[in-house]
């Protein structure tokens, strides 16, 4: 009798672990899906074993499972005690506990480059040599804090879809072909709309959110698949790769549960619907890659890329270099040679002036940036893009780019509209806690108002201006679209993560608004990755050592942008997050259709609402 104890005790064990330890899998495996891996496969395979555990072949199986004398106890409980009871339910005994544990298993090594942002600020980084603890456990506790708040939307995910996308596994089964395929496909697409429905709500809530790195974005060099985000945005992308795995698995129960003989179903025409559904979007995705323009405009375009340690930038022990160094890269060349310019448009990258153009604080002599100006867009017939801050009469600071041509006093203005929390702001300033981090941001830049973009003289294109991470929101950018020839730039100083990967991640997001609103687009930034895409998503020149293959250089990249002079008015320019909007109406609905059915089993009576 003990044996057979023992034997149950370790049985309970062991599916205990496997509980805590194939969503852990499911995270490590999707991390191999972004830079430096960019793993094709990992996007398909990484939620197998998350599945196993929020839809377990034995329907006995699983973190919601409760005896019935719990239930009973529950439903003669207060209505404190229920709601008490439903939010321990809902951490620890329903989907949410593991899909957050995959979550933070996603998160934490792909996020690991945002600890450099206090080793910089606090410790002064320029590499990874140790800068004391403060900012070493202040960068830590960044990761760790980003990566919990981006891993709830994980959780929010997995306890819908065990809770009211869980499939019947009779049904699943043991019922007609047709009754099972038609029952997987709906449980596979509740799914995968929740699912683009948790990506929308995390891009956008709670301090304007922060959308990187949803399932799309894996498939950045998947160049067939990812033109179908012209149509419904990279997010919308996300539903191909849920909706494959979650049909694939059932297939797998299918058949697992027929060799034990506990099934007579063996259908797999769902998994061949998700199959069709992706070689449509291929289909798709060949034929806009099949595309040939002849109307295009030309741009000659030179990028800078400065490479400036972000310690020295603050110092200004090097400004009189910096100014030197730009002044030459430009003049290399745009200055007229024989009477002409060979460059139509020089690009500095955000925080590319040692000094802010207003010089708010008079840290040069009067008049310094008219003349320096003056005497650089004089030197041939170009325009000159550059990051800078600056300030209003009233005292407010803004991040922005101007567009000069001819001289100083000719030029357009951006204010940033989409600023970066803890970075750019700091929301809640007179909150704990995060008053605490008054002295490390003391002062809060104020967002623009306007999303025009600004218009080269020469040729007639227009600029659609993103700085720094706006040109990870498409619903940003796609506020700057016209009918009008236009090319999207991004200015960017990613120089607060020092070499780390969080430059290729940047790009593997950035990319895809090019796919999104068909415009070319370039980016040049402090120490990479400079480059130029075209309307495809194609990185078609980068600038990067030819030897190391490194990005992390001071250079030029010179270049021509090749701009629809007639551009399409895409899907996603029109509508924007129309399709994950879409499935968050489904979710939602779903969620208040079941609300009769899943509150009691949680221990709540219909009745207390």
């Amino acid at each position: 009798m003990n044996g057979g104890i023992i034997r149950a005790v370790t049985a309970t064990l062991k599916h205990r672990l496997f509980l805590l330890l194939a969503p852990l899998l499911s995270g490590g495996i999707l991390v191999f899906g972004f830079p430096r891996w960019s793993s094709d496969l990992a996007v398909w395979l990484w939620l197998l074993p998350l599945l196993a555990v929020l839809w377990p072949a034995n329907s006995e199986q699983g973190f919601n499972h409760r005896d019935h004398g719990e239930t009973q106890r529950l439903e003669k409980n207060s209505l404190w005690s229920s709601v008490t009871s439903v939010v321990k339910s809902f951490l620890f005994r329903s989907g949410f506990l593991p899909g957050f544990l995959a979550g933070l298993a996603f998160f934490i090594p792909n996020l690991a480059w945002v600890r450099h942002s206090s080793r910089v600020a606090l410790g002064g980084a320029m590499d990874d040599s140790w800068v004391g603890w403060g900012p070493e456990l202040m960068g830590f506790a960044a990761v760790i804090g980003l990566s919990g708040y981006c891993a709830v939307y994980f959780g929010l995910w997995a306890w819908f879809t065990q809770r009211f996308a869980r499939p019947n596994v009779i049904t699943l089964t043991k019922d007609s072909w047709q009754s099972s395929t038609l029952h997987s496909l709906w449980c596979a697409f509740l799914a995968a709309a929740a699912w683009v429905a948790c990506e929308w709500l995390r891009s956008t809530t709670v301090f304007t959110g922060f959308g990187w790195n949803g399932l799309g974005v894996a498939m950045h060099r998947n160049l067939v698949l990812v033109q179908a985000a012209d149509l419904v945005g990279v997010m919308g992308l996300s539903f191909l790769p849920v909706f494959a795995a979650c049909t694939a698995w059932n297939t797998l129960t299918r058949f697992f549960l027929a060799y034990r003989g506990k099934g007579t179903c063996k259908s797999r025409l769902d998994f061949t619907v998700a199959l069709i559904l992706m070689l449509t979007t291929a289909g798709y995705g060949m034929l806009k890659l099949g595309e040939k323009r002849t109307d295009d405009i030309k741009v000659r375009t030179v990028l800078v890329q400065p490479n400036v340690a972000q310690v020295d930038a603050w110092t200004g022990r090097l400004a009189e270099s910096i100014y030197e160094r730009l002044n030459q890269f430009t003049r290399m060349y745009a200055a007229a040679k024989n009477g002409k310019s060979s460059t139509d448009l020089v690009i500095w990258p955000e925080s590319a002036l040692p000094v802010n153009l207003n010089d708010k604080f008079q840290q040069l002599p009067e008049g310094w940036h008219t003349k320096y100006f003056d005497d650089l867009l004089h030197s041939g017939d170009f325009s000159l893009l550059t990051g800078t801050e600056l300030h209003d009469e009233d005292g407010k600071a803004h991040v922005s780019a101007v567009l000069f041509h001819g001289n100083a006093a000719n030029h357009q203005d951006y204010h940033k509209v989409h600023l970066v929390p803890f970075g750019e702001y700091l929301p809640l300033r007179d909150i704990p806690p995060f008053s605490f981090l008054r002295g490390v941001l003391p002062g809060d830049f104020m967002p623009g108002e306007m999303t025009e973009p600004l218009r080269l003289a020469k040729p007639e294109v227009q600029i659609i201006p993103l700085i720094c991470f706006e040109d990870t929101v498409g619903r940003v950018a796609r506020k700057f679209v016209r009918e009008a020839p236009q090319m999207i730039v991004n200015i960017s100083n990613d120089g607060w993560f020092l070499q780390s990967a969080e430059t290729e991640v940047h790009l593997a997001n950035a990319l895809f608004r090019a796919v999104e609103l068909r415009r070319p687009m370039v980016r040049a930034t402090n120490t990479g990755v400079s480059c130029f895409i075209d309307t495809h998503g194609r990185i078609t020149s980068q600038l990067s050592d030819p030897e190391t293959g490194t990005s992390f250089l001071e250079g030029t990249l010179p270049g021509e942008v090749n701009v629809p002079r007639k551009p399409v008015m895409t899907l996603y320019a029109r509508f924007g997050d129309w399709f994950a909007l879409t499935m968050l109406g489904v979710v939602s609905v779903t969620t208040l259709w079941k609300r009769k059915e899943w509150l009691p089993k949680a221990g709540i009576p219909t009745t207390a609402f």
